[in-house]
């Protein structure tokens, strides 16, 4: 089919173009929505001209990544995939369109798909609740409770839909009967993983499900890194229930820091590798102890006085590879991934 040489007039059908046809956390991609626009970046990406401010080598691979998919039949598939399965599409400016997303930078997600409640801009906080797959009953109990407890006294739970910590945590905020958030890495057609079907079908009726990638969009492992600082970035401050020592958890700890969002930990027994990565924050003193959910709502009240102090900021780290060191800004190579 013929390619689009001006796919899109408007910022939103561009923008959902884009999300369709780009990797999430996509730098190139995003320094060009800052620079130019998502109609502009659209043309751009099947022309020759070059853009302040963007690398010309990194620009012409993502040219070369996202020309052959920009197809007629592509944003026409989005579009009715998304009718088809109800979901909204959020950009920014939407009133749904949480702020704190800003905080990527060049970063932020082009597009949201979202079904279910307008939850991402809670009055009352959003706060992340997140853990090991693999998760004992002792970090199962933690999680309850803490989500439980966090969900009455009015704060919306978010987590990423996995199995251990963060169903645990996504079911007992609906237990209580409040809604919750759920982030996941793949297209919302299709619900990952599988065994948590029942659960994301629920939380997308009496919850949030939200996703930057397009229907139709596989998870994988760097949509699920890039899932996790979405997950930081909408949240008011995270809590890591049990982690080991390479966890994933760690790696949204690690983006919630860099953002200078609060993040605690909750202690586990010596003995356990499950919360070997939680005792590694501690240790590090990335983290404060979380016990119970008042230790949440005071480390948030502290981290949010100290911002008005102008005291706040966050000791980014990056956890890859079992050690810690001063963290930087994560680069993708361009639209190609």
């Amino acid at each position: 089919m013929e390619q689009i040489r001006a796919p899109a007039s408007d910022e939103r059908t561009a923008r959902m173009l884009l999300a369709a046809v780009c990797e999430p956390g996509d730098v190139t991609t995003g320094r060009l929505l800052v620079k130019v626009g998502a109609v502009e970046a659209l043309n751009l990406a099947t022309a020759s001209a070059r853009v302040r401010g963007v690398d010309g080598a990194e620009l012409a691979r993502g040219r070369r990544y996202v020309e052959p998919r920009l197809r007629s039949d592509d944003l026409s598939r989005v579009l009715s995939e998304a009718e088809r399965l109800g979901l909204d599409v959020l950009v920014p400016g939407d009133r749904a369109w949480p702020p704190e997303l800003a905080d990527l930078q060049d970063q932020a997600p082009v597009a949201l798909w979202a079904r279910g409640h307008d939850l991402l801009a809670a009055p009352d906080g959003v706060v992340g609740i997140v853990g090991a797959r693999a998760a004992t009953t002792y970090g199962e109990h933690v999680a309850a409770e803490l989500a439980a407890d966090l969900s009455n006294g009015g704060r919306v739970v978010v987590s990423g839909g996995a199995y251990g910590i963060d169903a645990t945590a996504h079911r007992a905020a609906l237990t209580v009967g409040r809604p919750t958030i759920a982030i996941l890495a793949g297209g919302l057609d299709r619900y990952y993983p599988a065994g948590n079907q029942e659960l994301l079908e629920r939380i997308g009726k009496d919850g949030l499900l939200v996703s930057e990638a397009a229907p139709g969009a596989a998870p994988s492992r760097s949509r699920f890194l890039q899932r996790n600082r979405l997950l930081a970035a909408v949240s008011q401050g995270v809590v890591v229930v049990e982690a080991g020592y390479r966890s994933g958890a760690l790696n949204t700890a690690s983006h919630a820091a860099r953002l200078g969002r609060p993040v605690g930990a909750v202690p586990g027994p010596i003995t356990s590798a499950a919360s070997a990565g939680c005792h590694r924050l501690l240790r590090e003193g990335i983290t404060g102890v979380v016990t119970n959910a008042e230790d949440v709502t005071r480390m948030l009240a502290d981290h949010s006085a100290a911002a008005r102090a102008g005291r706040a900021s966050g000791r980014a780290v990056e956890f890859d590879r079992g050690v810690s060191r001063p963290a930087r800004r994560p680069e993708t190579p361009g639209l190609s991934h």
